[in-house]
């Protein structure tokens, strides 16, 4: 009997019984072997049909890992009788192996899937002769094979949908993972014959479920193993069981192919012929993301906030476990994003989600799962990909065209009342999406909608005078945006009027310990504009705006002049534009905000206060501090920020009245309303 016979008799017999790893291991490499050098295609077919149903394998407790190594097998296979195929074309005297073929190969393995084996068994055995055959460009089959081959996994693909829950979880995942490896290889016609209507909950469900990420269940396995350390820091061993879960978890298939198993799945999304198989998959997406909260919650390793983490975990700690919980946690967001994103996008295209009644809820939906991951993409810019912009501003365009379900969406999220601020880092990461979705809403909202979801949560972190972390600062300044952004909506103007005197008070205590100087005269200047023509507030109190300016005015004259240390915004800005950061004290910020507010004023004011920012620009006696003033009150006269009218005032004042002369010497002339007498200059506060 000839060597590989025997060796095929005895590989039969070994699949009968299993084994340990180490012998199935040697058992797959067998099949491996025989598979390409065996020359009888009766015996390739009937190797094929023993090893889909060879208890050897399939008893063997690996899971969705023994179908990994089924697909495996048959692409080294195929690779191997491809490779020796070219060889014996480029000039060999005989072909090594067996001496198939391609297509005599690919047709006497694929006749070993018959009904003693179940479809998606099938499915992987096609799956990997197509990319063992045709993966990386290698063109091993012709036209028509290929297209019969790709046909043939698309039908064993939908035929194995249809028996998934009878065939159990393994198998469900298994199907899951077969097409994403044949995905890229096969034809856009055949993609379009998969069953996604069956395929989109059975993929979200891997990536979730037991299969893929467990429900988030494995962050409550690792709370109840985290504890205190003699030296009262947060201790997770590597020794830990929770931790070894963690690297099991990592190297499962589901995980490892987490980027072409979302790209999959986004396809599905938009193929899905049933808008209602959409709807379930982020009602899904959804509860997961829910159970990964409420899991995290639980977890004390949630009070650790990314500032403080040398101070709260042991060093074993911080360098082992912590890394690697959150290299999975991102890989989790990201996953879960992707498939919201392919969502999103068909909501804006599908008749029965665009419509007034299902838009807002899907949006409400996808902020409330935003909402849920928001501890992990709010860490290290994890949230700064085209993507995640996509979806999370998608879906406040969406909700902010219904005014109920934006209330609803607040005030079902809005801070706790009545309880100190942060009480716990996962608090205020959650109080920080708030704040910044509150931030786009204050135009859809009722004024009563506003000063209670918007104005009264911002408040309480604007008044916060704790220790300012970099987490209390990002919060501080969301909480100013979402009250400008109120301040800046024209029906607003009541609680304009009530809230602003509040807020410059609040931002000149703010300036310069908790916002840098940009972010002071955006404020500043914003707040400007809003109390200014053609603004409703400035015929109903016109003399706000020269009373904010009379308040920045005498705030300048006690302003230190020391120069101001880089903040974090100044310096992520510099990075930003690849240049130096310009130097500012306090008294040139402020004067650099009065001159930022030129071209908001009414007519009335401009030409005195064109005086009065020139003049005060020379008060500035640091050179170096007073150029950056000088070339933003230059820029403003001859950038066309100023309208017509102003920018006309603008012209008579640097020409006939002195201005020129103001700006690049100083001038000599005290500041004075045209008409005026030539007494001092008395405050209006």
């Amino acid at each position: 009997m000839p060597p590989d016979n025997r060796l095929l008799n005895t590989v039969l017999r070994h699949y009968q019984d299993p084994h340990d790893a180490n012998r199935t291991e040697q058992i797959l490499g067998s099949t491996v072997h025989l598979l390409t050098e065996l020359s009888n295609p009766l015996n390739l077919g009937v190797l094929t049909s023993q090893l889909l149903t060879a208890p050897a394998i399939w008893q063997h407790p690996g899971g969705v890992r023994n179908s990994i190594r089924i697909m495996s097998v048959y692409n080294s296979a195929a690779t191997r009788v491809h490779n020796y195929e070219v060889a014996w074309r480029e000039g060999g005297d005989d072909r090594e192996g067996g001496g198939l073929g391609c297509e005599e190969w690919a047709r006497a393995v694929v006749k070993g899937a018959d009904d003693r084996s179940r479809r998606w068994q099938h499915l992987l055995v096609l799956t990997g002769v197509l990319m063992g055959m045709e993966g990386n460009e290698r063109g091993s089959l012709s036209r028509s094979l290929r297209n019969t081959l790709e046909g043939a996994v698309v039908t064993a693909a939908n035929l194995a949908l249809e028996t998934q829950l009878a065939d159990g979880p393994v198998a469900g995942a298994s199907i899951v993972m077969a097409l994403n490896f044949a995905f890229p290889l096969i034809s856009d016609y055949h993609r379009s014959l998969i069953n996604c209507n069956a395929l989109l909950p059975l993929a979200v469900w891997a990536i979730t479920s037991e299969e893929g990420f467990c429900d988030g269940l494995f962050l409550a396995d690792i709370g109840a193993e985290v504890a205190e350390s003699p030296s009262h820091q947060l201790a997770w061993s590597p020794m830990t069981p929770s931790f070894r879960q963690l690297q099991e978890l990592d190297k499962r298939p589901i995980m490892a192919n987490m980027g072409p198993l979302a790209k999959l799945t986004g396809y599905v999304v938009q193929q899905v012929t049933d808008t209602r198989v959409v709807l379930q998959a982020q009602d899904a997406l959804l509860v997961f993301t829910q159970k990964v909260l409420g899991a995290w919650q639980r977890n004390r390793l949630s009070e650790v906030d990314p500032a403080m983490e040398g101070a709260f975990l042991t060093p074993e700690t911080l360098t082992s476990t912590w890394p690697a919980l959150w290299a999975l946690l991102r890989k989790l967001m990201f996953g879960v994003v992707a498939m919201l994103q392919s969502i999103v996008s068909r909501s804006l295209l599908d008749p029965y989600m665009l419509n007034d009644i299902a838009a807002p809820v899907i949006a409400t939906k996808s902020l409330h799962i935003l909402r849920n991951l928001f501890f992990i993409s709010s860490r290290n810019g994890n949230n700064a990909f085209q993507v995640y912009t996509f979806t999370y501003l998608t879906s406040i365009d969406v909700i902010s065209r219904n005014a109920a379900m934006a209330y609803s969406f607040l005030h079902e999220t809005r801070p706790p009342e009545n309880t100190p601020v942060f009480t716990t880092y996962l608090q205020g990461t959650l109080d920080l999406f708030y704040l910044n979705l509150a931030e786009h809403l204050p135009l859809t909202l009722s004024t009563e909608a506003c000063e209670a979801l918007v104005i009264k949560p911002a408040t309480v972190y604007m008044s916060h005078e704790g220790t300012m972390t970099p987490s209390m600062i990002e919060l501080f300044e969301s909480a100013h945006s979402a009250v400008l952004s109120t301040l800046s909506c024209p029906q607003h103007s009541p609680l304009t009027i009530q809230i602003t005197p509040f807020y410059i008070i609040k931002l000149f205590e703010s300036f310069p310990q908790q916002i840098s100087s940009r972010q002071f005269r955006v404020a500043f200047k914003t707040v400007m504009q809003i109390v200014s023509p053609p603004f409703p507030i400035a015929e109903m109190e016109p003399q706000f705006s020269e009373t904010l300016l009379e308040m920045l005015r005498s705030y300048t004259t006690a302003a230190s002049t020391t120069p101001i240390p880089p903040t974090p915004d100044a310096v992520a800005r510099a990075a930003s534009f690849e240049q130096e950061e310009e130097p500012f004290s306090q008294q040139s910020s402020l004067i650099l905000a009065l001159v930022d507010s030129l071209p908001f004023l009414p007519l009335p004011l401009m030409e005195e206060w064109l005086t009065v920012a020139a003049q005060a620009m020379y008060e500035i006696a640091d050179p170096v501090l007073r150029e950056p003033v000088k070339k933003r009150f230059l820029e403003i006269l001859v950038s066309g920020e100023m309208d017509v009218e102003r920018a006309a005032i603008g012209v008579a004042w640097w020409g006939t009245h002195g201005g020129r002369d103001m700006v690049f010497s100083g001038g000599s002339q005290p500041a004075m309303m045209s008409g005026a007498l030539g007494a001092d200059r008395t405050s209006r506060l």
